[in-house]
């Protein structure tokens, strides 16, 4: 029994989710530490939500493409293996360059716009969430949350996320597909919210959150596990090297000191030799 079909489009997502996540984390916490720097109050929820809604939107730019070639593999009905000779796009590569030729870069950014408005809020709840749950669990005084409050925050930050981006994603992926091999239906992403409503009923919008929130779950508990995990070890380093060069002042304040007494440097030889081999790392 085939099983690919499950994973049919991901190739091309799958090669760039370090560079999406790398987006959203890296303006999230840039965009939040500008705005502690300006407003002075590090427990702001505004500055939260405002800092995650940047972060999604910001990936737009790199998602889209990836996003464009899943959708349309998936999206594709017929299948080589099957003996159908009119497979359009052969793969995620091929349908790629496919794309870029015939509709040329803006076919790549295809519903871009409505991508930014499924990731922008999106993103805003996720870091919001995670944010306040963990702030909540956490006791008074303890600097970082423990791995049970990190795992926890982070499923139902992922849960909440897609609660908001369902929607949209229902109108971007329609987007997308429009106009594929025949006349354009809508017009924009307004037309097309009304033209789903009116001939589906709002019920269509939520018809695969059961799906995307028990997938969102266990995958955002990993991503903030990893994401906890980076940041402990980056604060450990400072840590390190501070203690490293303490220890190097104390040493060197020692020998000279025992040098301008008896006048004897040869005494101070060895440690001195030490301090100058010594190395941070």
């Amino acid at each position: 029994m085939w099983i690919s079909g499950f994973f049919k489009g991901m190739a091309l997502p799958l090669s760039t989710i370090s560079i999406t996540s790398s987006v959203v984390f890296g303006v999230y916490r840039n965009t939040w530490q500008c705005l502690t720097q300006i407003r002075g109050n590090e427990n702001s929820k505004l500055d939260v939500f405002l800092s995650g809604l940047a972060g999604g939107v910001a990936q737009v730019s790199v998602m889209s493409p990836g996003d464009v070639v899943k959708v349309r593999l998936q999206c594709q009905t017929e299948n080589r293996r099957y003996g159908q000779r009119n497979v359009k796009y052969q793969g995620a590569l091929h349908c790629l360059i496919t794309v870029a030729r015939e509709e040329r870069l803006s076919g790549l950014y295809k519903g871009a716009s409505a991508l930014a408005l499924r990731d922008g809020p999106s993103f805003a709840t996720y870091f919001l969430t995670y944010h306040t749950l963990s702030s909540k669990l956490t006791p008074d005084g303890q600097r970082e949350p423990e791995w049970p409050v990190v795992l926890f925050s982070g499923g139902m930050a992922g849960i909440a996320g897609w609660c908001v981006a369902t929607p949209m994603d229902v109108i971007k992926a329609r987007l997308q597909m429009d106009g594929i091999g025949g006349q354009r239906k809508y017009r924009g992403i307004i037309h097309c919210v009304s033209e789903t409503v009116r001939c589906e009923g709002p019920a269509i919008f939520f018809r695969t959150l059961m799906i995307n929130c028990t997938r969102a779950f266990p995958v955002n508990m990993v991503v903030f596990a990893i994401s906890r995990a980076k940041r402990v070890s980056g604060d450990e380093q400072p840590s390190k090297l501070q203690a490293s060069r303490d220890d190097c002042s104390e040493m060197n304040y020692e020998c000279e000191r025992v040098t301008s007494r008896t006048k004897a440097p040869e005494l101070c030889s060895d440690r001195l030799r030490k301090i100058q081999g010594l190395r941070f790392d």
